[in-house]
């Protein structure tokens, strides 16, 4: 199936982007990377009257850290998955960007773009939740911090006036040993995840969690952040028992649905593991750094 006709244009900055929003408010869409509107389009799940191409433009792209990491929205999955300094200081963004899908949607998706789907089974999502993520949104009228947990409002549904676009994404730098990782199971290289944790931890001078993060992928209507488990973690030492306990603590803040890829009881299952299995990587790294 083809999308109806629209109008396309491709601005060569931001201001160009504002403007035409601006005008054109709901019947114009953003895209980057194309890896999620345009099949929605072809399905017309979503029929925008104009196209705003923004591959375009210059200083979306960038990633920084001073006084905090600032992530461009434009930034595509491989150039995280890459990035040298994010290897070294925010491990999980760079064990995430090696998982995404498959190397067409890696080399052309971006992280905004997928934080903008929200799909409850996309991988940034969770990533963004364990770290508590900010995101930017800049309009005509000025430019706003949306924290994530903030920004999802539901399937494929977010918190974003159709005057705005997220230009970047902002987490706080840690104040003290990290770690993180992300593990995820699919059936096939580029399927959706079965289920999938993201962690994201941070100790103190006593070798004691000062931080933990989790967010889950696959298992609800939405991405989630399990703050009970986050919260058990608080002021503990790192144990196989207390990533058990807060494994199955993060399982039963699932909710998830039986089926091509699993049962909901295998996949709450999963959760408890993944959780377990992710937070003694993440504090793997931190207690080496």
């Amino acid at each position: 199936m083809y999308p109806p006709k629209f109008d396309y244009v491709k601005p060569s900055n931001v201001d160009e982007v504002l403007d035409l929003l601006a005008k054109h408010e709901s019947e114009a869409k953003i895209v980057a990377g194309g890896q999620s509107l345009i099949p929605m389009m072809k399905l017309r799940f979503v029929n925008p009257e104009l196209l705003i191409d923004i591959n375009g433009l210059t200083g979306l792209d960038s990633i920084t850290e001073n006084g905090e990491l600032v992530i461009g929205a434009m930034c595509r999955h491989q150039s995280l998955a890459d990035h040298a300094m994010l290897k070294q200081r925010y491990p999980l963004i760079t064990s995430t960007g090696r998982l995404v899908a498959d190397p067409l949607i890696r080399n052309l998706g971006t992280v905004g773009g997928s934080l903008v789907h929200a799909d409850p089974r996309a991988d940034w999502p969770s990533v963004m939740l364990a770290m508590n993520a900010r995101l930017v949104a800049k309009s005509k009228a000025g430019e706003r911090e949306i924290p994530i947990t903030d920004f999802i409002a539901g399937p494929l549904t977010v918190n974003l006036k159709p005057t705005e676009m997220i230009t970047a994404i902002k987490i706080a730098k840690p104040t003290g040993r990290s770690g993180g990782h992300y593990v995820k199971l699919e059936r096939k290289v580029g399927d959706y995840a079965t289920a999938a944790a993201a962690t994201h931890m941070v100790l103190d001078d006593q070798g004691r969690i000062s931080y933990a993060g989790i967010g889950l992928t696959g298992v609800g209507s939405t991405n989630i952040k399990a703050t009970a488990a986050e919260q058990a973690l608080i002021g503990q030492a790192p144990s196989d028992a207390l990533f058990e306990q807060a494994g199955q603590l993060a399982a039963q803040a699932t909710s998830p649905k039986s089926d091509v890829r699993g049962s909901a009881t295998y996949k709450r299952h999963l959760t408890a593991v993944y959780v377990r299995r992710s937070l003694q990587q993440a504090a793997k790294i931190a207690q080496s750094a």
